[in-house]
């Protein structure tokens, strides 16, 4: 009998530790279930059935129950940990901490892009053109490659684009031309875009030392922008979607997503250390509210000034609770708009007549960050070090969770985008990208 009450007590014990460590974790598997089913639904347009099916059919996360009511979303893990994320008109879904209400912001101010010119300078249809100088058979079998294996490649949609017309394209069923796509940390790209955009217009530079209260007293007061642009600031911070972490943390349970990176101590001097951060991002985009003389104008300038510009009409970037931009992740946009953002980077910051950065902000992003073993830019991703061996060295590219890319390859006149729901090695990107690129030779 004895021995049999120690097991019993050894059991119960490893059972109190195993639920003590897991139990926290339910707090991030719902969150996440219930602010991915919120945006997937309420931006993206699907149905809860086909989300639950897609979306949040990964490990952990399908473990999670949602449910709906009107314009909230809730999930919990075996009727645990119980989170809600609401939808908010113009910015987005956020999920509301326990207690909390999700806080009244003014919604962006919207333009819409009036003229009557096909993709890409309007969003009146493409124009059919066909080039001398490409093999539309291999074209074709590249495409058509990419969607091969439904199961375990998950490519949703392929855009390839060629002297600004589009040349392939193609989506699997529920998906058109219209679907907003979530980007993931392509937005950090796009949040990075603004910083070059001020810059042009003299309203900061990027050389200066980051704004940030908290480091002026020690030695932190030395990172500056550039630093943070360039994901080299020395700070600490752990990037694992996989556990607890600094940015699962911030994405699930944060009210305010712009301070955990800058409450991080300095593991090393700036450019000592290349380490990619969501924080830095969602920091980046906190320096620049106070830049603007409202809420409103803040809300305001990314559309003004870019998305709506260039038409991306599709656009939206999501804000936290406490209504900041969350560039680190959380930026929604159809294939073609995402497609002209590779565009405005391709015509070195030049849409259609007009300048919106300058043509050096091109050749700052491209430059290939000290320790990074010439893979990362400036919030953009390299081919500098020949990641692709059988793929222009120009390349360069806005990087998503799940294999969202919007690849630009100057050298070859190309913007090619890919979305999906598996990334490498899943999808074979570098054979991908070989095969689309073959056909132009």
């Amino acid at each position: 009998m004895k021995t049999i009450k120690r097991i019993l007590i050894a059991l119960l014990l490893i059972v109190g530790v195993f639920a003590s460590l897991q139990y926290p974790k339910l707090n991030i598997i719902a969150g996440y279930a219930s602010k991915n089913m919120a945006s997937s639904h309420f931006i993206g347009g699907h149905s809860y059935t086909s989300i639950t099916a897609n979306e949040n059919n990964m490990p952990l996360i399908k473990l999670a129950e949602t449910s709906y009511d009107k314009d909230t979303i809730s999930a919990s893990v075996w009727g645990l940990m119980e989170r809600d994320a609401v939808y908010r008109e113009g910015l987005g879904c956020v999920l509301v901490k326990e207690g909390h209400e999700a806080k009244v912001f003014p919604s962006p101010t919207r333009h819409t892009l009036k003229n009557s010119l096909p993709f890409p300078y309007g969003n009146n249809g493409k124009i059919d053109t066909v080039f001398a100088g490409i093999d539309y058979q291999k074209l074709e079998y590249a495409v058509s490659s990419a969607f091969a294996n439904a199961e375990t490649q998950k490519t949703r949609t392929v855009l390839v684009v060629y002297k600004d017309q589009i040349v392939a394209e193609r989506y699997i069923e529920g998906f058109s031309e219209k679907t907003p796509i979530l980007g993931w940390s392509m937005t950090k790209s796009v949040l990075a875009t603004l910083y070059g955009m001020l810059q042009y217009q003299g309203k900061l530079n990027v050389n200066d030392p980051a704004p940030v209260p908290e480091w002026q007293n020690d030695s932190r007061k030395e990172i500056t922008l550039n630093h943070l642009l360039r994901m080299q600031s020395g700070l600490a911070w752990d990037e694992d979607y996989a556990s607890i972490s600094d940015v699962t943390e911030m994405l699930f349970l944060d009210t305010d997503m712009t301070k955990k990176q800058a409450s991080k101590e300095a593991l090393a001097p700036p450019t000592e250390l290349w380490n990619y951060s969501s924080g830095t991002t969602n920091l980046l985009s906190g320096i620049l509210r106070p830049k603007f003389e409202s809420h409103q104008s803040y809300l305001d300038f990314p559309y003004t000034e870019l998305i709506d510009k260039i038409g991306m009409h599709s656009m939206l970037i999501e804000a936290d609770m406490e209504g900041n931009f969350v560039g680190s992740s959380y930026g929604w946009a159809n294939t073609r708009d995402w497609a002209k953002f590779g565009l405005l980077y391709l015509h070195n910051g030049n849409w259609n007549g007009e300048q919106l950065f300058d043509s050096k902000w091109v050749d700052y992003v491209r430059k290939p960050t000290i320790n990074s073993e010439e893979v990362y830019g400036a919030h953009f991703w390299l081919n500098a070090g020949e990641k692709y061996p059988n793929v222009p060295k120009d390349l360069y590219s806005a990087n998503g969770f799940q294999g969202q890319r919007v690849y630009i390859i100057p050298s070859k006149e190309l913007v090619i985008v890919r979305t999906g729901l598996a990334g490498e090695p899943d999808f074979e990107a570098g054979r991908f990208l070989q095969e689309v690129i073959a056909a132009f030779e």
